[in-house]
């Protein structure tokens, strides 16, 4: 399945807005200039990890540099290099198309899953990835199996699932989020920096509203209002599940520390700004979420049935306002340093 990760959770809590995405930048560069030690290097390398195809990749990438050439000030500058990672079936044609012409730094593409080795050992000195790292390396095989105590019978995702489906999700991220530290603890460099920037919940808050569940279990009820009117048939829908889990700050800091590799410089919740309700909203809703997970329905249903599902979705969105002043949403911001 082929899942365009980064873009529909952008849409998804309104990253997008300025206000937002400049705190994060800020944070970001922050960190870079901070802690991050240059000293008698003469090159940097710096990973992006899930970068997508959009324009937001080249602009994070270059406010890195550009705090990395701040530290330097009067020092002559490292040679840069930039590897752009992502899944294989990224369309890295379009990104390098789109680099910068004048750009500071070498860059290069690295295909693979984040969740494996990627890089020689003790050769990244800035690993970023925002966006990308709530997504699963796979659905936890236990929500599919009807014999199961966690199967997720009528559903595609865990949000307003039983404490068996939302235990199997956790349990799945927990072992992705370990391989992810274990793998970046091999190819950075002692006192190098992992920055994340990754939707995810408050502490405290039920993952039932959480609003990218809700999203997701109102994309759900679409489905399985399709199926009632026998226009699909029910076992598309008990084998469908979208393989992304929402962690709280907690969880987060528990696996780091479990971990036992990195050192947590700074960790925090920054707030999701409401978008007003309206119609335009819900669509834009709708778009970000069917160009995400559209890859899990193709194969599945014919492509009017696709179309009729996402067309049910956004109608179904302006009906739920609740997610338009939400709690239940926050972009979890962490700096990492390798011990």
């Amino acid at each position: 399945m082929i899942y365009k990760r980064t873009y529909v959770i952008r849409i998804c809590f309104r990253v997008i807005q300025k206000s937002l995405s400049d705190v994060a930048m800020s944070l970001i560069c922050e960190a870079v200039a901070e802690k991050l030690v240059v000293k008698n290097l003469v090159s940097i390398r710096i990973a992006d990890l899930g970068c997508s195809t959009g324009p937001n990749t080249f602009t994070v990438i270059e406010n890195i540099i550009n705090s990395v050439q701040i530290k330097y000030d009067t020092l002559t500058p490292p040679d840069l290099q930039v590897f752009f990672n992502d899944h294989a079936s990224n369309d890295f044609n379009t990104l390098f198309k789109t680099l910068p012409t004048n750009k500071p730094y070498f860059a290069a593409g690295v295909p693979g899953s984040f969740y494996g080795r990627l890089f020689p050992r003790a050769s990244i000195h800035v690993i970023h990835s925002s966006f990308a790292l709530h997504w699963l390396s796979q659905v936890p095989k236990e929500v599919l199996e009807k014999s199961s105590l966690a199967w997720n019978k009528g559903r595609v995702h865990y949000g307003g699932a039983n404490e068996e489906v939302i235990t199997a999700f956790r349990q799945q991220y927990v072992k992705d989020m370990d391989r992810f530290l274990k793998c970046r603890a091999e190819e950075v460099v002692s006192g190098g920096l992992v920055v994340v920037l990754v939707p995810g919940r408050p502490d405290g808050v039920p993952h039932s509203e959480c609003i990218g569940n809700v999203l997701f279990e109102v994309l759900g009820s679409c489905l399985l209002a399709m199926v009632k009117q026998g226009k699909i048939d029910e076992e598309i829908l008990e084998s469908t599940n979208i393989p992304i889990y929402y962690a709280s700050p907690k969880e987060l800091e528990e696996i780091v520390d479990e971990n036992g590799c990195f050192t947590i410089e700074r960790m925090e919740g920054l707030a999701h700004i409401p978008e007003a309700e309206t119609s335009h909203a819900a669509k834009r809703l709708a778009m970000g979420i069917r160009v995400g997970v559209e890859g899990v329905f193709k194969g599945r249903l014919q492509d009017e049935m696709i179309d009729e599902l996402f067309e049910s979705y956004a109608k179904r969105l302006q009906q739920v306002p609740s997610m338009y002043s939400s709690g239940g949403a926050a972009i979890l911001y962490s700096v990492l340093r390798r011990n």
